[in-house]
């Protein structure tokens, strides 16, 4: 037991509330009399076993996992509702070493049905095949689920014990940006969700692929606290490995060319396309294989083009052509078109088409350029997709009217961002170091978007990101999210930089009508987040004829 004055123990004694010492792995190393008197078992011989051998079986994750509440074994076998809130005592270097509280046997009517409730809530986490998680800024986590144990090897004790403990088990190249995540989380003004991607090393050794997804919740009073859901989702990453390197068979065809693979069984109609497919077309969560090959590029392609995609396949298979290449209008998962080129050739026997194999490329994209520095997208791509999301705004705009509302998978966002300090970097550290700090901010931002969304360099320090299927709360609400990313600290070579950005942001509801519009207007409204020394900035929908109008 921690120290305590002969007066604290003579008061302890005197007490009318049982109370209750354990250490770091839960060996009862103090009770006072008030122990006998409420559950009948000796204070001598309870002294030196484990309090959970006193917890009704059920409820012994309830105890471990921070739950206040439990059924005690009293020494007629009976079992009681208790309330034990246990107060964590650590060391110098935040390490769990004992634990203390006052036991209490719960009464109320209400306080049994609670009871009731948590007991079922535990019952419904053990169906679940992850870790339920809550964590508190300086704390570590206030909560944590029993399938730790299993899913990573640790104890639920093991893990609490260390505030520090799940940075410290993140894999070491993917810490930095779980960490700039976590950081941002940690110190958002506001409530909002994401995802991270990240390998955690297990108790055995192994690696562990995980997909956490949380919540980062923000209350006045308290610090921000972060509740979540880890996943083990490393059979996927291999099947994911498995097809990268089916899709190396490919490579030398499709070396430099960013283009998805298929490759078609015409005698099983099954056909196998990459990852990169799928992407090209806006599709997620689906399988690399599909059992009826034609059905499911008939349901890709806009109906309009049906024929002449049919006529070009139909002349190759026929013999009339060596290989065959055509151009249509592919229905994104986003909802929107997208042109892309179809082209391949097929394996013959005995005069009969029994294979083909070929390539898929987005049209857009095959003619802009990449920014070589950052592998993000330039200029011209970004006005591709961005003048196809304006021409979808306005058709459903067009269409919409009170019994047929404006569905939000038409509208969308233009995000300017400017870095602060960028230049600081640059003169103060060397070109070298600006290019680094580009290259990072790159991956900030791409892991702060959606499939769906689009991250371009337009120049220099500035950046664009066209947000799909988004209205313009939403909009705000990510363009936030984006700033307390990138306010996180850069780690450069020996150094540590800051960086923040200014955003601004303009909403399809705002009305405007051309790519070079919403250009404009996103850039006025970044020059008043910086002019303001703002975050971010957002045009008003209610603007005035030739002039911008802001919040």
């Amino acid at each position: 037991m921690s120290a305590h004055s002969p007066q604290s123990l003579n008061l302890l004694q005197l007490l009318p509330e049982a109370v209750v010492q354990t250490d770091a792995l839960w060996t009862i190393t103090y009770l006072n009399p008030a122990w006998h008197k409420l559950t009948g078992h000796s204070v001598d011989a309870a002294l030196g076993q484990s309090l959970l051998d006193f917890v009704h079986p059920d409820d012994i994750g309830t105890l471990r996992s921070g739950m206040p509440v439990f059924r005690l074994r009293l020494a007629n076998s009976d079992y009681r509702w208790m309330r034990l809130q246990l107060q964590p005592e650590s060391d110098a270097a935040n390490r769990l070493i004992s634990r203390q509280g006052v036991l209490i046997e719960i009464t109320e009517i209400t306080e049994h049905v609670l009871m009731e409730v948590r007991q079922r809530f535990l019952r419904l986490l053990e169906t679940i095949d992850g870790v339920v998680w809550e964590a508190e800024l300086g704390v570590g986590n206030t909560f944590l689920s029993p399938q730790v144990e299993r899913l990573f090897g640790y104890t639920v004790e093991e893990w609490r014990a260390d505030p520090g403990f799940w940075r410290t088990h993140v894999h070491p190249d993917d810490l930095p940006a779980a960490k700039a995540i976590d950081d941002a989380a940690y110190h958002a003004t506001h409530s909002y969700a994401y995802e991270m991607n990240y390998r955690l090393m297990a108790k055995s050794g192994h690696v562990v692929w995980v997909r956490d997804l949380c919540r980062v919740v923000v209350e006045t009073g308290r610090p921000n606290r972060m509740i979540g859901l880890m996943i083990d989702v490393t059979q996927q990453k291999g099947t994911e490995l498995e097809l990268v390197q089916s899709d190396n068979r490919y490579a030398l065809a499709t070396r430099g060319s960013n283009d998805g693979i298929w490759d078609w069984n015409l005698q099983t109609r099954v056909l196998h396309v990459s990852a990169r497919f799928h992407e090209i077309v806006g599709l997620t969560d689906t399988t690399n294989l599909h059992g009826d090959g034609w059905h499911f590029l008939q349901q890709l392609m806009d109906p309009d083009d049906h024929e002449r995609v049919q006529m070009a396949y139909r002349r190759h298979l026929s013999g009339d052509s060596p290989n065959f290449s055509v151009d249509f209008r592919a229905c994104h998962g986003s909802g929107r078109l997208v042109w892309v080129n179809w082209r391949g050739v097929a394996q013959f026997e005995d005069g009969k088409a029994v294979r083909m194999a070929g390539s898929l490329s987005d049209l857009a994209e095959r003619g802009s350029s990449y920014d070589a520095l950052t592998n993000l997208p330039g200029r011209p791509l970004f006005r591709d997709r961005l003048e196809h999301a304006i021409a979808l705004h306005q058709s459903r705009v067009s269409n919409a009217d009170d019994a047929h509302p404006l569905p939000d998978s038409s509208m969308f966002a233009v995000l300017l961002l400017d870095l602060n300090g960028f230049k600081a970097v640059n003169d103060t550290f060397g070109h070298h170091a600006g290019d680094q700090l580009l290259q990072q901010v790159a991956r900030r931002l791409e892991s702060c978007v959606r499939a769906v969304d689009l991250v371009a360099r337009m120049s220099g320090d500035e950046f664009n990101v066209l947000l799909e299927s988004i209205d313009q709360a939403g909009a705000t609400d990510r363009a936030r999210q984006i700033a307390a990313a990138l306010a996180a600290p850069y780690q450069i070579g020996a150094h540590t930089v800051t960086s923040g950005a200014s955003i601004g942001v303009v909403s399809s509801q705002a009305g405007l009508t051309t790519t070079d519009d919403y250009l404009r207007a996103a850039d006025a409204a970044m020059y008043q987040a910086k002019s303001h020394s703002l975050n971010v900035c957002v045009l008003s929908e209610n603007k005035k004829e030739g002039q911008y109008v802001f919040p």
